[in-house]
């Protein structure tokens, strides 16, 4: 008699496990940060628009902050006074990070972008001033090159992903950092400017082969063959859609805000890991656990550690009156090494 194959098991990893590592590594670095006699840090954040996804967010993010000894100051303004608020708070001494959720204007997508520009950069908790994008997209990870010790932010849930995938070890970390996803075929479901391609660039600057799909098209993120380049390249890949991607990727990570939109597990390779980063189940879950080897539903807790994350590299970032003690210099400047 033939014996059966044992059945497929699927590890369903949730945000909150991999979270809790997170917030456990931002409460340590943040005493070496500030020292003995150090205050709680303050996070600013500006709601200026109704949407359910943003006013839950805001509480994650304010219950988080209150469980781990950060002050959240939520500011529900008027979208048109916005502007002269985050500008009150780019003054205030009180104020160490600010957040603004979006969108604000979603029919004029290009005054977001300048309300993103109103947060001083040294106040940018999520990484959207330009100085810190034009660093991600480059591949450059300081902020006052040669001396190299105020780190550049990185976009939150971008970063909160590349981090769900340390934990998950699809990193390589016997190989040199920044070629650690070297050999890693994946696909991003999702080319927004806030999420999908800095997400994309990210994995691809740090080796992988990553294909970027959006409605549009697809479009291949690479560091060239061999990874011979410092930054990322982008390709189109003309006539080519899901049932080409899919395939191929170790890593599918959906991130479409749109209910309906479902990635099409019979396309996803067997045995791959699969990460929901939309607000709405990009994965249908009973089936992609008959198919994938790891599957993450959500991330929003990891964004929110990471935001943290964020705010403490900005108050190492700074310097201060309690930095004559050098061994505050020295946990400032080595604030989370790893990027």
């Amino acid at each position: 008699m033939a014996s059966q194959a044992a059945p497929k098991t699927c590890k369903v990893i949730t945000a909150e496990t991999m979270a809790k590592r997170l917030l456990a590594e931002v409460k340590e670095t943040l005493a070496k940060v500030q020292g003995p006699d150090g205050s709680q840090p303050t996070l600013a954040a500006f709601l200026a628009n109704e949407d359910p996804a943003a006013v839950k967010y805001a509480e994650w993010s304010k219950k988080t902050c209150e469980d781990n000894g950060f002050t959240f100051d939520l500011r529900s303004v008027d979208k048109e006074m916005l502007e002269e608020e985050i500008m009150k708070a780019n003054d205030d001494d009180e104020v160490d990070g600010i957040i603004v959720y979006y969108p604000i204007f979603p029919q004029n997508p290009s005054h977001d972008k300048y309300v993103q520009e109103t947060v001083d950069l040294s106040k940018d908790v999520e990484g959207m001033s330009h100085k810190h994008l034009h660093n991600m997209y480059h591949n450059v990870r300081f902020l006052d090159p040669p001396e190299n010790k105020k780190k550049s932010i990185l976009p939150c849930t971008p970063l909160a992903v590349v981090k769900i995938l340390e934990h998950l070890q699809i990193y390589n970390a016997i190989l040199a950092p920044g070629n650690r996803l070297f050999g890693k075929t994946m696909t991003v479901i999702n080319r927004s400017e806030v999420n999908g391609r800095p997400l994309a660039a990210l994995l691809a600057n740090d080796g992988a082969t990553v294909y970027s799909v959006d409605i549009t098209g697809v479009q291949l993120f690479t560091r060239g063959q061999g990874i011979k380049h410092p930054r990322h390249q982008v390709q189109d890949r003309e006539g080519w859609g899901l049932k080409d991607c899919l395939p191929l990727s170790d890593v599918v990570i959906g991130g479409v805000p749109v209910e309906s939109f479902k990635v099409p597990t019979e396309l996803i390779r067997e045995g791959a890991v699969c990460i929901n980063f939309s607000s709405y189940k990009n994965f249908d879950g009973p089936a992609v656990k008959e198919k994938a080897s790891i599957y993450v539903p959500s991330v929003g807790k990891v964004t929110i550690a990471v935001l943290l994350r964020n705010l403490v590299r900005l108050i190492a970032n700074h310097p201060s009156k309690g930095d004559v003690d050098k061994g505050i210099v020295q946990a400032k400047s080595e604030a989370f090494a790893d990027g």
